[in-house]
């Protein structure tokens, strides 16, 4: 916020009947400062792009948006090897659903969106990927998400100071035409396939490039690994076609937010 002289004046005045030093006019007007990522220089980080443009020319082409290519085999794909209390977990999540007649019973909000890693395998909904200096953002027209990968050189901060969310932690840099990003944080209260959740371990790496025999085809290798969850790494492959003049259309999921609510007053979440 900045303060106008009127500002200034009272401020002096009011520092001066408490009895404190009056700030200076530099010290009212400086904003506070974000701390640099350890590890990195202040002119290296995503927050100081100015001159750094011409370096996006080096990237690939991977301009307009990008839909999901179904698997043309029809088949669910390979599924995830769980282990111990998630196994057994999943094992009662399947036998509810098929009591149900296939409906799941969520305790979600329907318009929750679904997060890491179910995110980058949405059918219908296009995304989108823009490159600045220090950071690919993926947009994704379901729910309005957005995903930050940071390519300006940080690390992760400890695991016990990440806070726990849709699309975690990212880091991701270059390999040739590669971009490869590593995942950590992600909320365990998400499902990465069907029924199936994961500990506060949970790690995605994803591999993304141009097929090299079709410039209109990208590629994701994702690979998940949890200790606590998975018996062996779980590998998944997605691909994109790409619309060369298409752009996202907003998303506006909470205006049709309507859960049910029971004869008690509790709202029910289907």
């Amino acid at each position: 916020m900045k303060l106008d002289r009127r500002g200034i004046a009272v401020a002096v005045a009011c520092v001066a009947v408490l009895g404190l030093s009056a700030p200076s006019k530099a010290q009212l007007g400086q904003a506070t400062a974000s701390p640099v990522p350890e590890g990195i220089e202040a002119s290296q980080s995503a927050g100081f792009a100015k001159g750094k443009y011409a370096q996006l020319d080096n990237l690939p082409d991977w301009g307009g948006i990008w839909f999901l290519r179904r698997d043309p085999s029809g088949g669910p794909g390979p599924q995830p090897q769980l282990k111990g209390k998630y196994l057994e977990r999943f094992e009662r999540w399947r036998k509810q659903v098929n009591a149900n007649d296939g409906v799941e019973l969520r305790g979600r909000s329907n318009c929750s969106p679904p997060g890491l890693p179910r995110i980058m395998r949405l059918a219908q909904y296009p995304y989108e990927f823009l490159f600045t200096p220090g950071r690919v953002t993926i947009n994704q027209e379901a729910w309005m998400q957005t995903r930050t990968i940071w390519t300006d050189g940080r690390q992760h901060p400890p695991l016990d100071e990440v806070d726990p969310s849709f699309h975690g932690h990212s880091i991701g840099h270059w390999e040739g035409d590669t971009l490869v990003i590593d995942t950590v944080g992600i909320s365990d209260a998400l499902e990465f396939g069907e029924g199936g959740k994961h500990s506060d371990r949970f790690r995605l790496v994803e591999r993304i490039y141009l097929a090299p025999d079709d410039p209109d085809l990208l590629v994701n290798e994702m690979t998940m690994t949890d200790p606590e969850a998975l018996a062996e790494p779980y590998h998944v492959v997605a691909n994109y076609r790409r619309d060369r003049h298409g752009a996202l259309i907003e998303f506006q999921c909470a205006e049709n937010d309507r859960n049910p609510v029971n004869e008690d007053g509790s709202t029910l979440f289907l």
